[in-house]
This record gives C-alpha cells, structure tokens and sequence, in this order.
C-alpha cells in the first residue's frame, strides 16, 4: 500500500509546520493561552489567508475539497505546536455538521464565513449527564408556531466562549437516550436566551458551559431533517476521532523527540544519561508505541477515505490505541525529565495535558474498547490483543 502523500498534501503539511516552526514557538502559545479569549484572532486570519479554514469544504463554496489525508496532515502538525486556536471545534466539528446536514441556504450563509475566518464556531452536544453517550440528549426542542424553543444545558463546549454561531443537539421527539428524535439547530451565540459561562481546561483551552432558556429559532435553523440529527452527527464524530488521533499523533513523535535529545544533553555520574542501557531500552519502547500508533492512525484514515466497511471498528481501535500509547509515552517522557518535567516552564508538561484531554475527548479508551468489542464480538472479548487485530 502507498502511504506516500501528493504534492498538494505535502505542501499543506509543510505550510503548517514553518507556521508552527517560525510563528508559535512554546512561549508564543504560553501568552495566547494566557490571554483572556485564549486564541489569537490574528493567527486565526493568518489560517485563513494560508487556506488551511478551506480544506474540507467543497469548491462550490471556494473551499480546497480535501479529504481525511488532508485534515490528518495538518492535524498532526498542530499537534506538534500545541496549537490552540480552534480549528477543531470550527472547521472540524461545527463545519463537518453543515456540510453533512445543512441545505444549500445554509452552507452559502456559513460555510464561505469560516473560510474566510469571520465567524467561529462550535458544536454544543455535551450534557451533565451524557458522558460520552452522544444520544443522551435532555435538552429539549419544542415547536413554537413556525419555529422552536430550545431549553437546557450543554457543558465544555469546546469554543464555546468565542464561538459567534452554535449548532446546538436538541430533543425534538422520543426519550433521553433514543438516536432518533435528535435535532440540530444553528443558534447565534447572541441569541436572547443564549447564557455562557467560559472557564479553561487542563491544557488551557477555553471552553464554555452554554444555558439555553426559551431560546427562539426559525424554522430555518433547523439543520437537516428534524429529528434525525444524529445520522449527520456520528458521521462527523468519525471524522473528528481520525482528526483527533493524527494530533495525537504529532504529540507523541514530540515527546519521544523532545526526551531522546534531553537524554543525548543531561548528564549523571559524568555521562550523558541517554548511554544507559536501561534508558536506552526505554526510548526504544516509546518509539515502539509511537509506531504503534501511527499505524492505527494512517489504518483509520484510510478507513474512512474509501468507505470500508470496518471503518467504525477501525476507529474505534484507533482511539484505544491512542490512549494507551500516548499515556505510555507521555509518562515516560515526564519520568525521564525528572521534576522538571511536571513544571509549566517546560512544554512536555503541556504535551502530556494536551493528550489527556484529547483522550477524554469524545469518549475515553475503555469507552472505544467497549464499543470496539460489541461491534467485533457482540460485547464478549475486550483485550487489547484484540484491538491490534483492527491493524
């Protein structure tokens, strides 16, 4: 199998890392994230100028249209930066929805707005009580003359403190827990109604809890059919887990590369400590779950690129995989820094917060595992053996 990238493909990945190379060093970031939007709106302009805001989307909206290849290149490189301003949550989640579900009105109003980097976005799904079960929906969606009210709550909604427009999962008929009977709507964060309480998470990003109280919408902010929401939603969900995993990815080649130069630079009893064996050995396992993962990763892509009929599974596999290689390399790399390797002076601190966010990031490993297993096996086996097996 031909694993090589195309022209195009190499030339955006190498457009994000002199970005990331010349523009967002750790100390840049530091200030971003202490900032009190938490992004910076000017690199934000930079993305779209570079046409990174336009690879997904299709060329009838003047977007690149790119494919998963395209999103994990430059997802990678990201990781590599740490970067936090939220082209996940905008481009990824909230700009996969629109191009899943929204009609033609509704990608001509929004879609050329994120490409062109004036509006932000972001996709309110999470509640209290939900965890990780997309399909646990409590927010309601009542019809209202020739539109809707929608009460409720949606928590740590990624962007949601500088998100100018929400899609927001609300429930418009059945139980708490049926897929169906999940509505999108597109709500102007300003909206009366709309109240947002923003606080940071453990890697610094800014999310939001966002309450809606008889918030108003026109029929025209219905996204797709009403009621069958959740279709367009977990199509999303897959491309932003393979997203998800090729950042993780580039954090895990950082922190291998970050500590095996550490290891060449730091001396014990006269010698650097990275001619020890036992160290040796270490690193060598670290790259060995690196590998491991980059596998998985590129296996998923491909996966969802041609439309294989394991792709679920697959990525499910991924996200295990993800989780237990990066825990394994981002505990090796804080252990082998020693003391310094937990301060906020230093970046592999960050690194290692970064990836235990993206591992609690539409669901956990043992979340996947259990999903994994059920499709598989119908919820008999769940080994990790059996989850090498997706590769």
């Amino acid at each position: 199998m031909n694993f090589d990238f195309s022209e195009e493909q190499t030339m955006l990945r190498d457009s994000v890392a002199r970005f990331v190379q010349d523009d967002y060093d750790f100390d840049t970031r530091r200030a971003i994230v202490a900032s009190d939007e938490g992004i910076n709106r000017q690199n934000w302009q930079t993305f779209a100028e570079l046409g990174w805001l336009s690879v997904p989307f299709g060329e009838d909206h003047g977007g690149f249209g790119g494919g998963p290849v395209d999103l994990m290149v430059m997802m990678e490189e990201f990781g590599k930066g740490l970067v936090v301003e939220p082209y996940f949550a905008t481009v990824v989640l909230f700009g996969g929805l629109l191009r899943a579900a929204g009609n033609e009105a509704q990608q001509a109003s929004h879609i050329p707005s994120i490409i062109d980097g004036s509006v932000l976005g972001a996709f309110a799904y999470l509640e209290r009580q939900s965890r990780y079960e997309i399909t646990d929906v409590a927010t309601r969606a009542v019809a209202d003359g020739d539109g809707f009210v929608l009460n409720g709550e949606k928590v740590a909604v990624a962007n949601g403190a500088n998100a100018d427009v929400l899609i927001v999962s609300a429930r418009s008929s059945g139980e708490q827990y049926d897929a169906s009977g999940i509505s999108l709507f597109i709500v102007p964060a300003d909206a009366e109604g709309v109240e947002r309480v923003s606080y940071r998470m453990m890697d610094g990003q800014v999310v939001a809890n966002v309450v809606l109280r008889d918030v108003r919408v026109g029929a025209d902010a219905l996204l797709g059919e009403l009621g069958g929401g959740y279709a367009a939603i977990d199509r999303v969900v897959q491309e932003a887990l393979v997203a998800l995993g090729a950042e993780a990815l580039g954090i895990m080649g950082q922190l291998n590369a970050k500590t095996l130069e550490y290891t060449k630079t730091r001396e014990q009893f006269g010698v650097a400590i990275g001619s020890f064996q036992a160290l040796q050995h270490r690193m060598v396992d670290t790259f060995m779950s690196y590998e491991q993962a980059k596998s998985m990763v590129y296996r998923a892509v491909c996966a969802l690129e041609n439309g294989d009929d394991d792709a679920r599974r697959v990525i499910h596999a991924m996200k295990v995989m993800i989780e237990n290689c990066g825990r394994h390399i981002f505990e090796e790399a804080i252990q082998l820094h020693g003391g310094m390797g937990l301060t906020d002076e230093l970046d592999i601190g960050h690194y290692a917060k970064r990836l235990m966010m993206i591992n609690a990031t539409l669901g956990d490993g043992d979340y996947h595992q259990a999903a994994f297993s059920a499709l598989s096996y119908g919820g008999g086996h769940s080994t990790v053996a059996s989850i090498s097996d997706a590769a």
